[in-house]
Parts: structure tokens; sequence; C-alpha cells
């Protein structure tokens, strides 16, 4: 319940501030004492400790205070120990944690006296009929039942309150642990830019191997049936003078025939899987084109005065793409719908189903296929751009996918297979 996690957060705030004051008294002796080179290692050794106080704060106000802080990230020692010792000292994220146990002091108190005023005082007041007869106070003299009892009312004021004023009490602490416990902004950015960098690189190797793996396991075998073939009829018009060898040869052409005509539609399938021909015409007509195929009737309302780069259009559509597959295997839906608009330099796909609901985000089944595969996948494949996706499906449904997207992408290089 969250009245008694914030209470809890506000009573271990207030010892985690106590500790975290003998944690700054020991970073003060260091500093002065690194004004001698022996001081050094002392000062970086309590930087770089101060990582831990930091986890055990972001943790208390994860699990008490509903604050879900992400970790920064992990300290990467230097090679030698100079450089370890400036990797250290230089620890951006052991002297937030620093920084933090510092400036959380007030905060603490703040919510320390919002618990003592509102929750302990209430208490007090609240019982102040089982005890007022032990006091010689003149206003809780014999006789003067309704003094405690306006009292107890008063009392019962505070605790009523207590829930709200500690929770606005507490305002201060969470905002500093957003601020101070996670990453910084800068460190913040780089880790989503090293993320989406992965992100990109794996699924432009799997859209390698699966283009690999079609043109070997498909269309090269289906060339190399096609010459043998072609072979074949060649040796039988070679002796063509013999009716039976001329009609094995037109039998083996017309199978050379087919076999051309099956490998030019593999080929034509592979080249739609890498970038669909529509997206040349524009992503509302590539929409109206996957629309036009679900096995599902599909309502589509497009509206894109400003066309995105090519990147956020293939991303946009393969999205879609994926979507109304699931839709059509697994939903149980009669009706799909989707909802394209370009506003305020932003993409905003939705796609609607009637279906049973219940979607997910989970891991992918398959890794080899991409990060493309299954709505895990298409989570990693619109970060690549820094786009969002967000997934309201309860069960009995209906289901509702919103794809955001950044109309122009930082980079057009965006693998979006």
């Amino acid at each position: 319940m969250r009245i008694w996690r914030e209470l809890a957060y506000a009573l271990s705030a207030a010892l985690m501030a106590v500790l975290g004051l003998g944690y700054l008294l020991v970073v003060a002796f260091a500093v002065l004492a690194s004004a001698n080179i022996v001081g050094l290692p002392l000062l970086a050794g309590l930087v770089v400790g101060a990582r831990r106080l930091g986890a055990a704060n972001r943790a208390l106000a994860r699990a008490l205070a509903g604050v879900p802080v992400p970790a920064p990230a992990p300290h990467r020692p230097g090679r030698g120990l100079v450089n370890r010792l400036g990797v250290a000292l230089g620890d951006v994220a052991g002297w937030r944690a620093v920084i933090h146990a510092l400036v959380r002091l007030p905060a603490a108190v703040l919510a320390l006296a919002a618990v003592a005023g509102l929750w302990g005082l209430g208490l007090v007041l609240l019982s102040c009929p089982l005890w007022w007869q032990s006091l010689s106070l003149p206003a809780l003299a014999p006789g003067s039942w309704p003094a405690a009892l306006l009292l107890a009312l008063a009392g019962a004021g505070l605790l009523l309150l207590a829930p709200w004023g500690v929770h606005a009490a507490l305002a201060p602490e969470r905002l500093l642990a957003r601020t101070l416990l996670g990453p910084a902004p800068g460190q913040a950015r780089i880790r989503t830019l090293e993320e989406t960098r992965a992100l990109a690189v794996d699924d432009a190797a799997a859209v390698l191997r699966r283009v690999e793996r079609d043109l070997h396991d498909g269309t090269a075998a289906r060339l190399t049936a096609l010459a043998m073939t072609l072979g074949m009829a060649q040796e039988e018009l070679d002796a063509a003078a013999e009716p039976e060898r001329l009609e094995r040869a037109r039998a083996l052409l017309d199978s050379a025939h087919r076999n051309a005509k099956e490998t030019l539609s593999e080929l034509t399938d592979l080249i739609r899987g890498i970038l669909p021909p529509a997206l040349d015409k524009g992503l509302e007509v590539a929409l109206a084109t996957l629309a036009a195929r679900s096995p599902l009737p599909v309502d589509l309302d497009a509206d894109l005065p400003e066309r995105p780069s090519p990147a956020v259009e293939a991303i946009a559509f393969f999205c879609t793409a994926e979507l109304l597959a699931n839709v059509a295997k697994h939903s149980g839906a009669g009706q799909a719908a989707i909802r394209v608009r370009a506003e305020d330099g932003r993409l905003r796909l939705r796609v609607w189903d009637d279906g049973d609901g219940g979607a997910a985000l989970g891991r992918r089944t398959n890794p080899a296929a991409g990060s493309g595969s299954g709505l895990r996948g298409l989570t990693d494949r619109v970060r690549v751009v820094d786009g969002v996706l967000e997934i309201h499906s309860p069960a009995g449904g209906p289901t509702v996918v919103t794809v955001d997207l950044p109309l122009r992408a930082r980079t057009d290089t965006a693998c979006a297979s």
C-alpha cells in the first residue's frame, strides 16, 4: 500500500541521510588530505564507493517511493595505477552520489518532520482520552472530557491528512533521486545511442543472414536446377531426330520455363522484403497496399501532409506489416484499423483490432530472425530512430498499438529491414 511504503521511505530516508552525513565527513577529510598525494587514493576510493551508497538510495526510492531511477553506467577502471586513480577521481556517478548525500539532508529533515507532525502528533492527540487523566494540565483537569475529545478529533484530522502530507513532503526526495542517482543526462544519451547502434548492427546482420539464406536455399537452388534442366534439354535436342527425344526436350523446356518464373517470383518477394517498391510512392500508398492484402478487413485513415524520411517510412511500414500479421495469426479479430498522422515533427501510427487482447512485450522466440521479430523486436526497431512503441491490450480486447516516430531520423542509414 502506497501510504505505508511512503511512511517507510520517509523513515529510511532519514536513516540514510545520517549515514550519508557520516560518509560526507569522511569525504571532507579525504579532500583535505588530498593536499598530500597520499590522500588521493583515499579520496578516489571514497568517490567510487559512493556508488554503493547511491545504489542503496536508488533501491529504496524504487521499492518504497515508486521512483524508477535507472542505474548509471558501471565504473570502468583504467589501466595502470595513474589511469585508475584518474578515472576514479573523475567518476561522475560517484560524485553525483556524494552530492545527493549532501543536498538531501534538508529534504530528509522535511520528510521526517512531516511524519512526526502528522503521524506522530496525530496518534498522540487521537489517544488523548486514554491518558489525559494522568496529567495535571489545567485544560485536561477532571471534568474536561470535551477538551480531550476535541484533541482526539484534531488527531484524527491529522491522521487523515498524513498520507497526502507525507506524499507532498517526499517530493524533494523523489526529485533528488531522479536527478542525481540515475545516469547524467549526457551519459543517458550516450547509453541510448550505444544500445540503438547495437540494435541497428544486429538488425543489419540478421537481414544479411536472411537474404543469404533465402538466396542460397531458394534462388540459388532453383537456378542450379534450371541450369541442369536446360543442359538435359540441350542433350535431347541434339538427338531431336527421334520423336521421343524431341518430346522429352519439350517437357524439359517447359519445366525450365516454370522454374524460371518461380525463381523470378521468389526474387521479387525477396526484393520486396528488403524495401517494398510501394514505398517509392509514399507511406500512404504502401500502407494502403498492406491493408488491401490483409486477410481481415482493414480501415486505413492516413493524413501525411509532410512526407517522413525514408528510414522512418520503412520502419513504420514494417511495423504495420508485423502488427497486421500478428492480428491475423493470433488475435482472433474480425477487423482492424490503421491510423497514421504527421504532427509536430512526429509520425504517430496506431494499429487497432477487436481481437481477444492480452498482447504484451515478451522475449523474442527466434533471435536469428533479427530485431524485427515480435513485439519486442518492434520496440527495438523503433528505438533505432528514437521512437517509442506502446501497447494497450486488456484481456478481452481491443488491442491498440501506438508507434511514435520522429518525422526526420537523425540518420537515414538506420537499418529498416
